[in-house]
């Protein structure tokens, strides 16, 4: 199988850096006219699939608005991202899900192993049990040739006092930020040989693009070939004409996710929403 790093760059040069969230929660559902219940999670998905195709290359499907339906709502999941995946679109599984040993190791073969029935091409997952928690994850990851995108700086507001707080790194003998210290520690394996020349390793990072990277410690060279998930565009407040001024260099590396402002467009009004919100990222990253 071609690398993580390979199938999202390729994603991103052939139909651009939007991701589009699949978030069926209860109000959008209605606004939809489908039920809230396993089935209209399962029909909206289908629905923003159908309109991504095509139109850009990465969508993002929020698990918890499935799982909160049990069984059937996992069920409805597993037909959304296969329904992706058979489209041609990098599907992202947001699921956040973090602990130690044989736990994590039982989240990477749910999310990245080959054949499992929530297989996904990447999975966001928490690092606050230590970064070192993730060693399983990561090496899943490549030998499956999937991805992560690791929580480092995200757009809530009250994350900023744990992210931007001081650890004292031992072999470092010095203080560094926590969302410093979780990223040199996971994308260290983005500049080993296992990666080669693709553009990105198979750690990415969720990166907000309301928050103040300068504060949090996170500078461009931590960040270098690590894919950057930025939500924070759109009914957050974060603007995709402004990802130069808020990501610089880095902008090239940014996959900039948006749901609500797409999704509140309604079935008959999705198509047109991605495409708009495509055309204001392109025109920003190539003007």
């Amino acid at each position: 199988m071609t690398s993580f790093g390979a199938r999202l760059a390729g994603a991103m040069t052939d139909r651009g850096q939007l991701c589009v969230g699949i978030d069926p929660h209860a109000g959008l559902l209605a606004e939809w006219g489908l039920d809230a219940t396993a089935s209209g999670a399962r029909d909206f998905g289908l629905r923003v699939v159908e309109a991504a195709a095509g139109r850009v290359g990465v969508v993002k499907p929020q698990v918890a608005f499935y799982e909160r339906y049990g069984s059937a709502g996992f069920a409805a999941l597993e037909e959304v991202i296969a329904a992706a995946r058979a489209a041609g679109l990098v599907v992202i599984a947001d699921a956040k899900r973090g602990d130690i040993g044989t736990t994590m190791d039982g989240y990477a073969d749910a999310w990245l192993g080959a054949g499992s029935p929530l297989e996904s091409d990447a999975v966001t997952i928490s690092p606050y049990l230590g970064p070192d928690s993730l060693r399983g994850m990561i090496a899943a990851a490549v030998r499956e040739d999937k991805g992560l995108f690791v929580l480092a700086a995200t757009s809530n507001p009250e994350a900023a006092g744990l992210q931007s707080a001081e650890v004292t790194v031992v072999e470092a003998d010095r203080g560094q930020t926590v969302a410093d210290w979780v990223t040199q520690r996971a994308g260290a394996v983005n500049t080993s040989a296992a990666v080669g020349d693709d553009a990105f390793g198979p750690v990415g990072f969720v990166v907000g693009a309301t928050v103040d990277r300068a504060e949090l410690g996170l500078t461009d060279d931590v960040l270098h070939r690590a894919a950057i998930l930025a939500p924070g565009f759109g009914a957050q407040g974060a603007r995709l004409s402004d990802i130069r001024d808020l990501f610089g260099a880095l902008a090239p590396q940014v996959l900039a996710s948006a749901s609500r402002s797409i999704l509140g467009a309604g079935p008959a009004g999705i198509a047109d929403a991605i495409d708009a919100h495509n055309a204001e990222l392109q025109k920003a990253l190539h003007a």
